[in-house]
């Protein structure tokens, strides 16, 4: 087996595997080649070329996202290290662990004009859970640190002694940033100058390292809990609201107790992945009916709960965040051993530990009191339902009928992973097969990455993957079709109706070439090029017998993978969807 002879390229690749972790997300570079020799020769690990760094970062959360772990990118040095940034942002704020290695130029090549070199110590600093900032090896080209910058060298007689510091401090960094990225799920980066030669290599590690592992992170004590179980035991209206969150990570002995108290309406969303009859999981299609009655107050205020229980991530519905900050419960407690968001502007107590582990002290400890709370908003729930039903039998071919059938249609046996912006948001009006895993990047909710997500995500899911994605979110992310690893049981789903959709749905858009420009950005691509490009199998439909029959077949076995595409009317779905909400009023 090969290694690179450079001390800290051995380092990083011996941390990395003492730590088990496999995957390693590769963007090809010549600064990077210490790394990318060690890695690749070593046949632990699990090596994977994506050539723009962007869609490799993506691609690395959608394995991290599935395997629960921390997948490796490494990349070159300068602008090649600024495309990861969107990735690590939504790795930041979805808990989910990676780990960045980028390769630098030394220390005295920067700001002086040297190519391929900006300031990437600390990079991230906004946005990251450790930032490492390794040293340069003094025992590698030696003859240009002490012509360019001798003050590295502290004991000028014994390059030796210099490098087993070196070595100190690195290993000291490196265990920092690992046992971090393990043990909080967070994205970490570690930078690594190198001075050239980049290619030399020796058949055997020479390396003296010590590695020590990461704790277990530490859940809150249950000791002082005894008085949010007084409050909980005297409040008849209690909302339990779930955000973002894996599925069967919550026992269903739980949800059940949860799902038979009356005092207690349980909240979900698709990408919550929780289910159950009791359970609302079109959160819109009960808020909007109040927010266009007459008494919108007087319902506002039957619905406000005494006490806000919330876990998970983050909410996708605008309205029940608006809801909760303008008729804000006595109390929100989150449950999360890691974090919790103040997104109500009225946190009153973070719960440090899981879902499982919060409901099996807290649960027993209770008993159910007489309250029509739940009961007064199932009857609600059934009447939208009705409605919404009579509504899908009216309307033309537009997104909506769209979604409705779209969702109808996907194999319980898949994972489905849906893009940002329209998609996400319609997938809440309609029910999702129990049995269909569901995911999305709500960390920061954009559309930058959905697609390298789901192709990184389906490496690692036993299912199928389907992604539901919009035309902008399609062609945005369009590079992440460019790589070898596309499972011909993937799918995608793009709903093209010609530009930005959800732009017309928000308040205060106006019908102006401005508009149609800056906002909506209408294109008349041709998507069928892109298919042929990458080998995909192509069809396009543009009306409801299209839609049906072409469904019946779009997931049934094949040899290339597929892109359904589906073109609705762009100056119809804004209305439909507004409509919507008035009918069931």
């Amino acid at each position: 087996m090969k290694y690179s002879s450079i001390p800290s390229a051995q380092s990083v690749v011996y941390h990395c595997k003492a730590r088990g972790i496999r995957n390693i997300i590769i963007s090809p570079g010549s600064r990077n080649a210490p790394l990318t020799i060690g890695f690749s020769e070593d046949p632990f690990f699990k090596c994977f070329s994506i050539v723009d760094e962007r869609c490799a970062a993506f691609f690395a959360l959608g394995i991290s996202q599935q395997t629960k772990e921390p997948s490796v990118v490494l990349c070159t040095s300068g602008s090649a290290l600024l495309n990861y940034y969107p990735a690590i942002a939504e790795a930041f704020y979805s808990d989910i662990p990676l780990v960045v290695l980028s390769a630098d130029r030394p220390t005295y090549k920067v700001d002086i004009g040297d190519g391929q070199t900006i300031r990437q110590a600390n990079i991230f600093y906004n946005h990251i859970g450790y930032s490492a900032n390794l040293k340069q090896d003094v025992c590698h080209a030696t003859d240009k640190i002490q012509k360019y910058d001798p003050n590295q060298l502290v004991h000028h007689s014994s390059i030796k002694s210099d490098q087993i510091q070196v070595q100190k401090y690195n290993d000291t960094e490196l265990d920092k940033a690992l046992n971090i990225a393990l043990s909080d799920h967070t994205p970490v980066h570690v930078n690594i100058p190198f001075e050239e030669p980049l290619y030399q290599t020796v058949e055997a590690s020479s390396l003296v390292s010590q590695v020590n592992l990461p704790q277990a992170l530490e859940e809150g004590d249950c000791g002082d809990w005894q008085e949010y179980l007084e409050i909980w035991k005297s409040a008849s209206r209690k909302m339990v609201l779930v955000g973002v969150n894996p599925p069967n990570s919550v026992e269903k002995k739980y949800l059940e107790i949860l799902a038979k108290d009356p005092s207690v309406i349980v909240l979900t969303e698709s990408t919550s992945n929780l289910f159950h009859t009791n359970f609302f999981s079109h959160i819109d299609s009960i808020i909007a009916p109040i927010e266009k009655s007459g008494n919108k107050d007087e319902l506002f205020k039957m619905l406000q709960p005494e006490i806000v229980l919330t876990f998970g991530g983050l909410i996708v519905s605008k309205k029940i965040k608006a809801f909760l900050r303008d008729y804000s419960p006595f109390h929100h407690w989150h449950v999360d051993a890691k974090k919790a968001n103040n997104t109500f502007f009225c946190l009153t107590k973070h719960f440090k530990a899981g879902p499982n582990n919060f409901f099996s002290y807290f649960l027993k400890r209770i008993y159910s009191i007489d309250s029509n709370y739940y009961a007064y908003w199932a009857d609600k729930k059934c009447n939208y339902k009705v409605k919404r039903a009579a509504y899908l039998e009216q309307i033309p071919f537009s997104d909506m009928w769209v979604f409705q059938k779209v969702l109808e249609s996907v194999p319980t046996n898949y994972q489905l992973q849906l893009s940002n912006s329209s998609t996400v948001r319609y997938a809440q009006l309609f029910d999702v097969d129990p049995a269909v895993e569901v995911f999305c990047n709500r960390g920061t909710s954009g559309i930058d990455g959905s697609t390298s997500t789901a192709i990184g995500a389906s490496l690692y899911n036993l299912n199928p993957t389907l992604l539901i994605t919009g035309d902008l979110s399609f062609l945005y992310d369009s590079n992440g079709l460019w790589n070898n690893y596309i499972k011909p049981n993937f799918r995608i789903i793009v709903l093209n109706n010609n530009g930005g959709g959800i732009f017309r749905i928000l308040p205060g858009k106006e019908e102006s070439k401005n508009f149609n420009t800056f906002f909506e950005t209408t294109h008349n691509f041709d998507f069928q090029s892109i298919a042929e490009m990458y080998n995909f199998k192509f069809e396009t439909v543009s009306d409801k017998t299209d839609l049906k029959n072409a469904l019946g077949n779009f997931y049934r076995k094949s040899e290339v993978p597929k892109i359904l595409e589906i073109k609705t009317p762009r100056l119809l779905n804004d209305k439909i969807l507004l409509s919507y909400f008035d009918f069931i009023s």
